[in-house]
Order: C-alpha cells, then structure tokens, then sequence
C-alpha cells in the first residue's frame, strides 16, 4: 500500500493505492491523525482510485475519521470508486456516512461549496 497526503483549500486529500488491509490500516490511521492534527484540515478527502483492494479495517479506518471530523463539522468524501470499491463501499454503510464524487477536483469543489 502506498498513501500520499496532501491539503488543499482546507481538505486533507488521502490517496491510497494498492491493498488496504489489518496489515496496512495502523499505518494509514497514523499518517491522517499526523497530518490532520497539523494544518486541522476541515475535510477529509479519501481517493480511492489506484486502490485495488479493501478489507473491514480499511472501512473502520474510514468510519474513525468520519466521527473525528464530523466532530468539527467537516465532511468526509470518496472518489475514484471502482465497481468492486462502491460494493464495499454501499456494503458498509458508509454510502450514508460520506459524499461520493468521481474524481479529487469535483470533491475539492463541491466541499467547498457545502
């Protein structure tokens, strides 16, 4: 797994690629606390595009950031979804939880408007 963190206009953009799983979930938790209680982004927007493959730690992942951010009432946001990502995705429950765009510059966008 490979994770690139970026803030833009407020958001701290989390690209993911490859697997995320157990092995990988630690490591990406610990990168977005990092990064999140440095600059206090007020979203966060998780790209999803190269990622191939998720488990339920990659969605507890997810979730955890969700009630952190929502507690400073920030947004969460997914792009890039592949078919087999949306399944797990809509599976989860998540799809109730966070805001669907199809790329990185709709999410920056559309956040910004909200």
């Amino acid at each position: 797994m490979e994770i690139e963190l970026f803030q833009d206009r407020g958001n701290l953009v989390v690209r993911i690629s490859g697997e995320l799983d157990n092995h990988f979930a630690g490591k990406l938790k610990d990168a977005i606390e990092s990064e999140w209680k440095r600059d206090m982004a007020w979203n966060i927007i998780f790209d999803l595009k190269n990622l191939k493959f998720m488990d339920s730690s990659g969605v507890g992942v997810i979730m955890g950031r969700y009630k952190k951010v929502k507690e400073k009432g920030g947004k969460i946001a997914i792009c890039g979804l592949s078919n087999n990502m949306k399944k797990i995705i809509e599976l989860s429950g998540l799809l109730k939880l966070v805001h669907i765009y199809e790329d990185v510059e709709t999410a920056l966008n559309e956040l910004a408007l909200i």
